[in-house]
């Protein structure tokens, strides 16, 4: 990493789990919208610090879905030393790598319900948020959705799969709508897609027009790079959750900055630092001595000269990126390209 990426907290929080980590980025600040009673109940953490999970089935195998669903909650037991604020189980997971072909109606829930419910159960104990995928029904309709359950086990919404594969649909599940929700949690806002979603790119793009910091996506499959390149297009971190292959988060660089593999083959857990913006290096480049002069070891800014991006990032608690883009009359990369179109529109007229 370029600039002044690795502060010594970095560096403690990555030897801590031996992962890496990662940051959001962000253009306003969260103090009005997530409570600071909410934000501060690890006095360690900063502001918006936020540690995350996510889970492969990858060698996992079950007798069937009930006995899937008791192996993944003994998993999360393992995560309980970390206290992640999130976490992400892969698409329709009690369903995946147990033999036998199920019928919808027979295992379809109106969240929260027997397959959910003892999540709920685990996040209520736990003071965590979980993203729990698997197949729902509504008014007689099937969806491949993911469930999202808060801190206190109650259901916070549900995102239904847009783009289910043509085997998914002659099974009986129904697309969901193309425009999705984003979820609002107590240090962030969130967003999902489901495997095949990442062919498509307009919900993607959606979820980064409604605020989405955090993307998670749930899938039978790995992504590889692909993963990466989504966190590059949109500029948030994205997470992945798999039945097979790896899980990983990417960072809003497109970097890996934690992965499942051989010496951690089931899970992950690390901290984000969402109190982030990436920014166009020019012109706002012009104004960088100045916040290093001012705010010294508390603001760090990493430069990446080839793509020409910057990001900058706050150490502190008593420093909003949001005010620093203010004092120094900064864009974000985001508010740098809608000008910039605003502009190019008017002059083709």
């Amino acid at each position: 990493m370029k600039g002044d990426k690795f502060s010594r907290r970095n560096f403690i929080q990555k030897s801590a789990v031996g992962l890496g980590i990662g940051t959001l980025a962000v253009s306003n600040s969260a103090a009005a919208f997530y409570p600071e009673s909410k934000l501060k109940n690890n006095e360690s953490k900063l502001p918006r610090e936020v540690w995350i999970a996510s889970l492969t089935q990858l060698g996992m195998n079950a007798t069937d879905y009930k006995d899937m669903v008791k192996k993944v909650l003994q998993h999360l037991e393992e995560l309980k030393p970390y206290k992640p604020d999130i976490i992400c189980l892969p698409e329709t997971f009690p369903f995946a790598a147990n033999p036998g072909d199920r019928i919808l109606k027979d295992v379809a829930e109106k969240p929260l319900g027997p397959i959910t419910q003892p999540f709920a159960d685990y996040a209520k104990t736990n003071n965590c948020y979980i993203i729990c995928p698997t197949y729902t029904v509504e008014r007689g309709k099937y969806y491949n959705a993911a469930v999202v359950i808060d801190r206190q086990g109650l259901l916070l919404g549900e995102y239904r799969k847009i783009h289910p594969t043509i085997g998914e649909i002659e099974k009986g599940i129904e697309p969901g709508p193309v425009d999705p929700p984003v979820f609002k949690t107590d240090f962030g806002v969130v967003g999902i897609q489901l495997c095949f979603d990442i062919d498509w790119d307009d919900a993607w793009k959606r979820l980064r027009n409604k605020g989405a910091e955090i993307v998670f996506w749930p899938s039978s499959f790995g992504g590889g790079q692909r993963i990466n390149t989504m966190v590059w297009l949109n500029k948030y971190i994205v997470v992945s959750s798999t039945n097979t292959d790896s899980t990983r988060i990417c960072d809003i660089s497109g970097e890996t900055i934690a992965s499942t593999g051989r010496w951690n083959p089931r899970w992950i857990c690390a901290p984000v630092n969402l109190e982030k913006v990436f920014l166009q290096t020019w012109p706002n480049v012009r104004r960088y001595g100045e916040i290093k002069a001012k705010y010294g070891r508390k603001v760090s800014i990493a430069n990446f000269d080839e793509e020409g991006w910057s990001i900058i990032e706050s150490l502190s608690p008593d420093v909003k990126v949001a005010d620093i883009m203010k004092e120094f009359d900064l864009k974000s990369h985001k508010e740098h390209i809608d000008a910039s179109d605003v502009v190019q529109v008017k002059a083709r007229k």
